[in-house]
């Protein structure tokens, strides 16, 4: 364990110079291509779920992932008063489901697109993802206008025969060779 303390929040310092327009650091960004994933989380009776590119493999020991969501989102909200959430990493084929979540389906009916079941926890659980985990949050830090949720992997399936949805160049992208 490191020898020094970490705060809880990402202090962010001001700009000593202009930074880009919003519509430029899309642009910028889109030219990064990323796994497209569903994250999702449950509180009593509600399911909520946002289309995300913005997760990382953040730890092997313990294993964890990183994702980042709108603070002010009721996703959000329920991530940090349930402490935990689910992922879904997309396939191709999954389309319908990450435009649902994106925000093309209102959210009430988000869950009838992709065939969903529930995790151990109660947390939702999408089939025939690449990968789907479920997580318990171990740690969050703030940064403005998001919230990162450091989250342990607590349970994982894996589907091997499935190639990954990805998102470049504000459309969907597929690998060659795979499926």
């Amino acid at each position: 364990m490191p020898e020094f303390e970490l705060p809880d929040t990402m202090a962010l310092r001001p700009l000593r110079r202009p930074a880009i327009n919003d519509s430029e650091f899309r642009s910028a960004m889109s030219g990064l291509a990323s796994s497209v994933h569903v994250v999702t989380a449950r509180r009593g009776d509600e399911r909520i779920g946002r289309t995300a590119t913005s997760v990382m493999s953040l730890s092997a020991q313990p294993p964890a992932i990183l994702v980042s969501i709108d603070i002010v989102s009721r996703l959000a909200d329920i991530v940090a008063k349930t402490g935990s959430f689910s992922l879904a990493m997309l396939g191709s084929g999954q389309e319908a489901v990450a435009d649902a979540f994106a925000g093309r389906v209102k959210p009430p009916e988000r869950f009838n697109v992709g065939q969903w079941g529930t995790w151990p926890s109660g947390q939702p659980m999408l089939h025939g993802a690449v990968t789907a985990l479920d997580c318990e949050v171990i740690g969050a830090m703030e940064t403005g206008t998001h919230v990162l949720f450091a989250g342990a992997i607590i349970e994982a399936e894996t589907n091997t025969g499935t190639a990954p949805l990805l998102w470049h160049r504000h459309g969907y992208r597929y690998l060659r060779g795979v499926d």
